[in-house]
Formats: C-alpha cells, structure tokens, sequence
C-alpha cells in the first residue's frame, strides 16, 4: 500500500512504474489463464453467462467520480484538439495526437458506412469528438450524443455554439435507464461497451433503436483471448478502486456471443500499439503542464469533498497542538497534510480525532493525487 501511494504522489520515476504495472499485468492474466485451452474456455463462457444475469451497467455513477466528471480543463491539456478520450490511429504519416484522433475518427465513419444525411446515435459519446466531427463532415446528418455525465454535455454543447453547429443534441442519462424514443440509420458505440456488463440486454435494446436497415458500430478495446471482470480485491488493483470500477475486458471474439438480436456483419482489429501511443501522447501533454494540472486536480478533489474543505483549511493551521489533542480516539492510521515547503510538526498526529475512516482515506487519496504534499501514517496510541 505503501508504495502505491508513493506512486501516486508523482515522486516514483515512470520506468519503476511501468515495471510495476507489467508484473500486476502479468499477474492478473495468470490468475484468468490456465494454460488449458478447454479450461480456459470454460471460463470465458462461465462469464459470459454471468454477464447475462447482470445490469446493464453495475456502477456508471463511479464512472463520472472517477474520471468523466473531472474537470474539462484537464482533458484539454492532456487530450488531443478533439478530446478523444479513447484509441487513435497512428497511421503511416501520423505523427501527433491531433492528427492520430482525425485519422481514428475517419475510419471508424468509414467502417460504420455512414453518409450524410442519416441520423446518428453517438452512444457513450465522452467529450463528443465523434459527434462533434460528423456534424462538421456530415452537414446533413442528425446527431443524438448521450453520455453519462453533466459536464460532458456542457462541454459539447459549449464547442457546438462556438463552432455554429446545429445539428447535434445532447442528453445526459444512465445506461440502465435510457431511451431515446427514436429510430436511427446508425448507432456508434467508442469505448463503452467496456463498462458494459450485461451485452444481450444492452444489444436487444439497441435492435429496437435502429431503423429497417439500421447498423450498429462498436469499437472497444480487447484482449486477445480472455475476458475478465476488473475487480478490487487488493490494495494494489489501482485500477478496479479508482479509474474502472464496474468495468470490463473484453475478449476479441466478446460480440460474436451475443447475437441474438443483433448479427456481427464484419469484426476489424487494430494493433494495440495504437493504443500505446495514444497513452504516451497523453502521458507527454501531462508530465510537459504538471503545475497547471496539478492546480486543476487541486480545485476538482477538493470540490470533491465537499464539508471535508474546512478540514484540510484547518490542519494547515493547526499544528503545535499537544498529542492528547491529536490522538485522542483515532482508532488505525491517521492521515495528515503539511502544505508545500513548510516544516514537519512536532506532533505528526493532526487534529482528526472525529474524523470516520471514509474521511481518512478521503484525505489520503487527495493528497496522493496532488503530489505536493507528505503523508504519513501512524498508528495511534491506546
């Protein structure tokens, strides 16, 4: 836990990090492949059927907490001109993540077969790059972009007044809940399948969206051979506790099960390098704007928590208490702030006696996240 918290506080060199997430890798795909091909099979199957007694989406409110209703502000220093928030393509000529998401966007227009003048359902359309481009491409078509969260419909619906698009609406509405009322020529899924659990529930409802000769695009990333829920089940699954909870990877061959009401037509595959790139481009825009996005980080997670505001205001202010004052009743770990270059305190206990351990661990991922701070624990005495 240690160390994923020193991680986390931007203090650990990116080629220890990497290291570190190769071997989780490793050991998540050993603890779902066998070596048996029948045997790993079996299992695939055995999730497949649990993911039709499942909702649609288990938790798309964490969604939003974790990353879609962070500030915008970040997306557009980390993202690409078009804040595709998924794959790019990194064709030959590509060089820069501008024209990687362009490119992305183009074929998957292409492979959806979309023309103008059709109606368009953007399902899961995150900072509406892909609503935003075919409304730029496609004049006459008619786009409904949904997604999950509030700020991401603002964001759009800011960039189509500034741009004079009028041929996009925006909605926002839970995956479990939604209907759209309507019939489409095209339905366009960019990377939400993979928060998606129960596929035949999902897919069903999908049929029922589409006009006569209506088609569905999906486009998700995937591992080659097994699919796999992300589950927290340590304190080491950084990914399950905090950026993907609820989601999913699926295998290659996931929509080829699950065609009851819907038929695979064609299946493409693209070479998970892309992905590579895109998430060093990302990785480059952020480490190049660190203190302005530290900055942003710091408004959104302290918005985040709310009451919890005045606390962290008042362990800036507070130390030279006497121990009884800072120990008395916290029961574990405590957790404390020292804001940027000042000193340790004496006591390293801080005055959070009546704090819950909700709170606590509030504090800690907080200033884990903003990386210019200390964190300590110790364990308080009886």
């Amino acid at each position: 836990m240690f160390g994923l918290k020193l991680a986390e506080s931007g203090r650990v060199p990116d080629v220890v990090i990497r290291a570190a997430i190769r071997g989780l890798l490793r050991r998540r795909l050993n603890e779902v492949r066998s070596g048996d091909c029948e045997a790993d099979e079996a299992a695939n199957h055995a999730f497949r059927e649990q993911l039709r007694s499942s909702p649609i989406a288990l938790v798309p409110e964490l969604a939003n907490q974790q990353h879609y209703e962070v500030a915008p502000e970040f997306f557009e220093r980390v993202l690409g001109w078009r804040m595709k928030y998924s794959c790019g393509l990194w064709s030959e000529g590509v060089r820069d993540i501008d024209a990687a998401e362009e490119a992305m966007l183009a074929l998957v227009c292409s492979r959806a077969q979309l023309t103008d003048g059709m109606s368009v359902l953007d399902l899961g359309c995150g900072w509406g790059s892909l609503s935003l481009w075919i409304a730029e491409r496609y004049p006459k078509c008619r786009v409904l972009a949904v997604s999950n969260s509030k700020p991401q419909r603002e964001f759009i619906l800011a960039r189509c007044a500034a741009r004079g698009i009028e041929n996009v609406e925006v909605v926002t509405s839970d995956i479990n809940q939604f209907d759209p009322e309507q019939r489409f020529d095209r339905v366009i899924s960019i990377e939400m399948f993979e928060h998606i659990r129960n596929y035949e529930w999902l897919l069903a409802r999908i049929a029922k969206w589409l006009e006569p000769n209506g088609k569905l695009f999906v486009h998700h990333f995937s591992h080659r051979e097994q699919a796999y829920p992300y589950e927290a089940e340590g304190e080491d699954d950084w990914m399950a506790r905090h950026f993907f909870t609820g989601g999913i990877m699926p295998s290659d061959d996931m929509l080829l099960h699950f065609q009851r009401d819907l038929v695979v037509d064609r299946q493409w595959v693209v070479d998970g390098t892309h992905y590579q790139r895109t998430a060093e481009a990302w990785l480059a825009r952020q480490d190049a704007q660190r203190g302005a996005i530290l900055e942003i980080l710091a408004d959104v997670y302290v918005a985040m928590l709310g009451g919890h505001q005045t606390s962290l205001t008042g362990l800036e202010q507070s130390w030279g208490g006497t121990e009884a004052e800072g120990a008395e009743g916290v029961a574990g770990a405590v957790v404390g702030l020292i804001p940027p270059g000042a000193a340790l305190p004496r006591d390293r206990r801080p005055l959070l006696a009546r704090a819950t351990p909700e709170e606590l661990e509030a504090h800690a991922l907080l200033l884990a996240r903003l990386g210019d701070a200390c964190i300590w624990r110790e364990a308080a005495e009886a």
